[in-house]
Formats: C-alpha cells, sequence, structure tokens
C-alpha cells in the first residue's frame, strides 16, 4: 500500500513538473515580449540578453503612438475583426444545422466538399480571391476585408459536428408544436450551442485580428491599414527593423485578444470538451 502511494506521489510531481515546464516554454517568449518593449533599442540588440529592463522606458510606446494614428487603425481592426465573426457565429451555425440536422440530397457529398477545402492551403487561394475582389470593386474596402472570410470550413465543421449531439427528438417535439426551421434554428439550437460558438468565435476573432497577409494585398491605403499591417510598415528603420517597436507593438496588438479569451475561456474550454460528442 505505501509503495503504491509513493508510486502515486512520484507520478504526481512529475506530471506537475512536466506541466509547468509547459507552461514555461509556452509563456516565456510573452513574458520576453513584455519585458523587452520597455527595453531600448541596444539593450534588445546585447549579447547575452537580458530578462529584466536594465533601464525600464515608456519611449517605444510614446513613438510608435505618435508615429501610428493608433486609434485608426484600431478600429479597422476592431470592425474587420467583428465584422469577420459575427459572420462566422451566423453562416457557420446556420450551414452546420443544415448539415447535421436537414436531409436533403446530396448533404453528404456537400459536407465531403467541406471537408476537402480544409486541406487547401490559404496561399493556393490567395491570388484568385484576389482577382475576384478586384473584379468587384472591393479593393481598399471593409467589404473586401470581409467578405472572404464571412464562413470558413473549419467553422461549419466544428458546429455540425457539435450539433449531431442535440436530440432529434427535441428538434420534432418543436416541430409538432408548429415550429419552423429558422425558429428551431433561432430559438433552441443556438441557445444550446454556446460553448462551440464561443469556442468559434474566440478563433475567428484571433485569426482575424492576426491577419497580415490579406489586409496587405487589399488595402492600398492608410485609411484601412489594420494594426498588423500598420505596425509592419511603420517599425521598419533605415534598412533595419525597429525591434523595440515592433515588440511594444505586439503588446498592444496582444491585449485586445487576451481580454476576449478571458471573458470567453469557460465557454471556450467547455466548447472544446464537448464538440463531437454525441
Amino acid at each position: 500500500m505505501n509503495g503504491a502511494r509513493a508510486r502515486d506521489r512520484t507520478a504526481t510531481v512529475v506530471l506537475h513538473a512536466l506541466l509547468a515546464g509547459g507552461l514555461l516554454v509556452m509563456v516565456g517568449p510573452f513574458v520576453w515580449m513584455l519585458l523587452s518593449s520597455f527595453k531600448t533599442f541596444g539593450e534588445i540588440l546585447r549579447s547575452p540578453p537580458t530578462w529584466w529592463p536594465l533601464d525600464p522606458t515608456l519611449d517605444n510606446y510614446s513613438v510608435l503612438l505618435g508615429r501610428l494614428d493608433f486609434p485608426a487603425y484600431f478600429v479597422n481592426s476592431t470592425v474587420v475583426a467583428v465584422a469577420t465573426t459575427a459572420g462566422n457565429l451566423l453562416f457557420c451555425a446556420a450551414a452546420g444545422y443544415a448539415l447535421a440536422k436537414l436531409r436533403f440530397p446530396g448533404s453528404r457529398l456537400l459536407f465531403a466538399v467541406v471537408l476537402g477545402t480544409i486541406m487547401v492551403p490559404g496561399i493556393v487561394t490567395l491570388v484568385p480571391l484576389f482577382v475576384l475582389v478586384s473584379n468587384l470593386g472591393l479593393v481598399n474596402t471593409y467589404a473586401g476585408l470581409v467578405l472572404p472570410f464571412l464562413a470558413q470550413a473549419f467553422g461549419v465543421f466544428l458546429m455540425r459536428q457539435f450539433m449531431l449531439s442535440i436530440p432529434d427528438d427535441l428538434l420534432e417535439a418543436a416541430r409538432i408544436d408548429g415550429a419552423g426551421e429558422w425558429r428551431i434554428f433561432w430559438r433552441i439550437v443556438l441557445p444550446l450551442s454556446r460553448p462551440p460558438l464561443a469556442t468559434l468565435g474566440i478563433l475567428t476573432f484571433l485569426a482575424s485580428w492576426n491577419n497580415f497577409l490579406w489586409p496587405l494585398v487589399v488595402a492600398t491605403t492608410e485609411s484601412r491599414y489594420t494594426l498588423p499591417v500598420a505596425l509592419a510598415l511603420y517599425s521598419v528603420g533605415q534598412n533595419r527593423a525597429r525591434y523595440d517597436l515592433l515588440l511594444a507593438g505586439s503588446v498592444l496588438i496582444v491585449v485586445p485578444v487576451l481580454v476576449v479569451f478571458v471573458l470567453l475561456q469557460r465557454h471556450f474550454v467547455r466548447g472544446i470538451a464537448t464538440t463531437g460528442l454525441k
């Protein structure tokens, strides 16, 4: 008995040590980014590197905010990220409900096509997508930044897998009471799907907020720059990158994402844990 308890304690200590090591590996770069945002450019480049700033300064933030039209770029990023997230929550949920609970010819083939698009790298569709947006006259507009990403294959897959777990008897009872499909979807299915919706919302907001390549291609004037594009373009000095400004700007970009995750983390964890269970 004592030997079994000793083995259990050893296993617990080893597990906690591994988890602590994994936490340090994940959190370490972010801590270094935050601390380095208060360092001078010379201290960032020094060897060996320092963790704690030798001479903490807020000059990086003041220079960055003075050089960037930060409120305008923040509004652009917020509009694009919120609109993209809202579109995915609505359209992916609707498509997932149709594929999970409605029977129509070709539904299995359609779902297979959706799964197939997940395996196509985004860089492959970049040029055709830009040509399409350009032909529609949507270059350098909010619509051009948002419309191509209003529905994602992964979101459809995520919502479908969760909605398969909703009892069919519950939906049939609503139909017998005279409820239409739209009312069933809006009043029954969506409230039950809060966990995967929160998961999809966090992932979509994060991807849209950090998206760099598409806004760089579509936004041709400063009035439509998002934060990642503006930060990349204005943190480059004469023939070299200003790492001090890049790190300070990265901190400013990460903060809204952390706020969203903290507010929705309970639903996020629940959504990951329950999606796909029947």
